[in-house]
């Protein structure tokens, strides 16, 4: 397999909507405090860095919430063989167990130079494929219906089904916490939670709020 090493050093947020993704793969691990989750995703990093890349992996993202008791990482790959090859052999949350998902849907509320701040990752237990698409079709369909003022600072909302049937995921890029924040005060939250629980087959798992730490594209 073609191989490459990566060289790019700067945290820049990842294309999530990137054409040459065709899957991602995430991990979620919870962490006492937030030093050691600064310390987990330091080593994390720094085995990725001294790893060889296999030519399909597209980018990789460190990432620690707000209430500094989880941390994510996010990669995205153009080969289903990409990522178990990139981390075998390494350890911890480097080589830790993911979820794989592709990305179904994106929502794009603002386009042009502003760059998220906040990363909200939401995820929900679903019953097989049909519940997967009936639930992001309900919460995308409540975030188009409203009007823009309703969700200031939301950029995108980015849907995500498991290649199980069990999962989804919507990672949301927002100008800031604070508004995120106000956003769950609003009436556009509202409509996504009723259209939630409106949605057979769907149990919401809850979001976290997250600060990106590390990232690293090929």
């Amino acid at each position: 397999m073609a191989q490459q090493t990566n060289q790019q050093t700067k945290a820049a947020p990842p294309d999530i909507r990137r054409a040459d993704s065709t899957a991602v793969h995430v991990a979620q691990w919870y962490v006492p405090d937030r030093e050691t989750g600064v310390a987990t995703l330091d080593r994390a990093v720094a085995q990725w860095d001294a790893a060889r890349w296999p030519s399909g992996i597209r980018s990789v993202s460190a990432y620690l919430s707000t209430e500094h008791d989880t941390v994510l990482t996010y990669v995205q790959t153009s080969d289903p063989a990409a990522h178990a090859a990139f981390t075998a052999g390494l350890t911890d949350l480097a080589g830790a167990a993911t979820v794989a998902y592709t990305l179904h849907r994106a929502i794009v509320l603002h386009h042009g130079p502003l760059v998220p701040a906040s990363f909200v990752v939401a995820t929900f237990d679903v019953d097989g494929p049909q519940a997967q698409r009936g639930i992001v079709d309900s919460v995308a369909g409540a975030l188009e219906q409203a009007p823009g003022d309703r969700h200031p600072g939301l950029l995108s909302a980015n849907f995500h089904l498991s290649a199980d049937g069990t999962r989804v995921l919507n990672y949301a890029e927002w100008t800031s916490d604070e508004a995120h924040i106000s956003f769950l005060e609003g009436a556009t939250r509202a409509a996504t939670l009723r259209a939630t629980h409106d949605t057979p087959g769907v149990r919401p798992i809850g979001f976290k709020r997250y600060h990106l730490l590390h990232s690293r594209a090929a």
